[in-house]
Order: structure tokens, then C-alpha cells, then sequence
């Protein structure tokens, strides 16, 4: 099952040379969500071969422009190369109405269904529940609203033992059951465990996605033990008074949350546009958790790798 995210937009307040405002395109076996939708995001999103037609949803972490500025236009191009099917968009509730006067003074009704689901930034809710995966949001502090998303997979089912069950010529009408857990029973009567025809599936993956957010253990419950966390880390430690001043994290203290969550890795994000260069950034949170990579804007990242 493939499940992985593409880095569309990796800057904090202000894009830069290199640098666009925060997005992201995750691929959860061959069904795309966009992770909120800076200025920007569709020209990143051509660049780097994510195709718009194929999303079918979105999330909006909080209403700073650097992560919903590109929404309108990114609706306005579906609507305008004639997208049919809906298409159900997630963020905080006073974002709808700014979409509907947008649209408004545009004189626009969309070709396709937009179905709204408000967020709510004081409580942690499942907001989606798909064949493949739950999606619950995360409380984050920031200065505004603001809620964090956390994917995980769905626990698939037991995997055939292709050998074995031709060993003993298992009907493939079959196979579905053995899936289930179910043993295999023999015309002569004979039982065949289960655990001779079948292997276990995958453990499931998680990603949590933590936007803009001071430095705040009330969600590292929640976050604990991901495959990849994504966590901003909009400033070096240096200037940990501006990040508490802003309500963001410095890179240190995102490396310390993977610490302490016990995330398998850590992805930094949300840069500020004072660094023209990374390396200090990274090296800052690498210093408390190693396994520390760059929102490269570009770069795939698989979960669970």
C-alpha cells in the first residue's frame, strides 16, 4: 500500500527564492489529500507532477494566508477545466464564508460539489474515515485557531501464502476468507491453521502533520510513536523569544518532540525567510534527534522508511 507525502511548499509567512508557503500532497494508496494550500501551490503542484483533477481532499490547518491563500484558486482552475466529481475541503469554520464571498463577487457557482467540514480547535475528533485510513485533528497553540492532522492507515488484512495454498490447492474463492483469519477446512475434514496459509499484513503507518504551534506537550500523546512527524520549525533556538512571541518552535524543540513522542523520524518545516540556507536548522534539530530531514520543496518522502 503505498503511502507517502511530496513537499509542495516549505516557507513560513513570506515565500522566498526557492522557498513557496506551506503545502503538502500526500498519496495514501493512489488517493491524494492536500495538506493545506499556500500562495502558490499550483504551480508547485505542476512543477512537481501532482495532479490537481486527482485530489479529493483537503485540509486546512489555521487561516494565516501562508496556508490557505492558494485555496480559491486552485477551486477556480478545477471549476474552470471542468471537474465534475466533489471534492470535500476540512479547516477552520469562518473559511467557508470566505470562499463564498470570493466566489461571490466573481459571479462563480463551482461545477462540482464542494462538501465543508468545519474543524473544531478545541477538541480532537476522527474527521475522516475512509477504506484506508482515519484522519483525527491536533490541537495545536498557535495565535489563531489552529489544528494539526494525523493519518493512519488502516490495519489491512492477513496476506496469502501463495506457496502453501497451492501446496494443498485452496480454492481462490477462498482466499478471501483466509484473509479474515478464518482456517482452512479440507473436504476429507482435515483443519489447516491459518498461520500455514497466511502471514501477517503490515503494521498500519501513521503521519502527523503538526503546523504552526508554540512548543506544547497537550498533544505529544496523541502524536506518539509515528512513522514520520512533520513539525515546524520556523526558527533556530537562538531565537526561541521571537518563536514564543509568534507562538511557533524553534528546531531544537522540534527535534526534542520526535525525542520525546518517539517518532521513527522527524521532517522540519515552515522555515523562516531569514535563512537563506538550512544547514543550521537541521543540524540544530539533528543534534537531539538524528533522524531529522528537510521539508525539501520537491523531495517524496515514504512513510515508514
Amino acid at each position: 500500500m503505498r503511502f507517502d507525502v511530496t513537499i509542495l511548499g516549505s516557507s513560513s509567512a513570506t515565500p522566498i527564492y526557492n522557498r513557496n508557503p506551506t503545502a503538502q500532497a500526500l498519496n495514501i494508496n493512489e488517493r491524494f489529500y492536500l495538506i493545506d494550500c499556500g500562495e502558490g501551490t499550483q504551480q508547485q503542484m505542476l512543477r512537481f507532477d501532482i495532479k490537481s483533477s486527482r485530489i479529493d481532499y483537503i485540509f486546512i490547518s489555521h487561516l494565516h494566508g501562508d496556508h490557505y491563500l492558494g485555496l480559491v484558486g486552485l477551486l477556480s482552475s478545477l471549476h474552470l477545466n471542468g471537474r465534475k466529481k466533489p471534492l470535500t475541503l476540512f479547516g477552520p469554520p469562518h473559511l467557508k464564508e470566505i470562499i463564498d464571498i470570493q466566489f461571490k463577487y466573481s459571479e462563480t457557482t463551482l461545477h462540482f460539489e464542494l462538501i465543508f467540514y468545519p474543524t473544531n480547535a478545541e477538541k480532537a475528533e476522527v474527521i475522516l474515515d475512509n477504506q484506508d485510513i482515519t484522519v483525527e485533528t491536533i490541537i495545536l497553540d498557535h495565535r489563531v485557531a489552529c489544528t494539526g492532522f494525523l493519518f493512519r492507515q488502516k490495519r489491512r488484512l492477513r496476506k496469502i501464502n501463495k506457496e502453501k495454498a497451492d501446496e494443498l490447492e485452496v480454492p481462490v474463492t477462498y482466499y478471501s476468507i483466509l484473509k479474515r483469519g478464518v482456517d482452512y477446512l479440507t473436504t476429507d475434514g482435515q483443519v489447516h491453521p491459518n498461520s500455514e496459509l497466511t502471514t501477517p499484513a503490515d503494521e498500519p503507518m501513521a503521519y502527523a502533520y503538526c503546523s504552526d504551534t508554540l512548543y506544547n506537550e497537550s498533544y505529544f500523546k496523541q502524536i506518539a510513536n509515528v512513522d514520520l512527524l512533520y513539525h515546524e520549525a520556523t526558527f533556530a533556538h537562538a531565537m526561541l523569544d521571537r518563536a514564543n512571541e509568534t507562538h511557533h518552535t524553534t528546531a531544537l524543540q522540534a527535534g526534542e518532540i520526535a525525542r520525546l513522542t518517539g517518532a521513527k523520524k522527524l521532517l522540519i518545516g515552515h522555515f523562516s525567510a531569514r535563512y537563506k540556507t538550512l544547514t543550521e536548522l537541521l543540524d540544530e534539530a539533528r543534534s537531539v534527534f538524528p533522524e531529522t530531514e528537510l521539508a525539501i520543496e520537491g523531495k517524496n518522502f515514504i512513510i515508514g522508511n
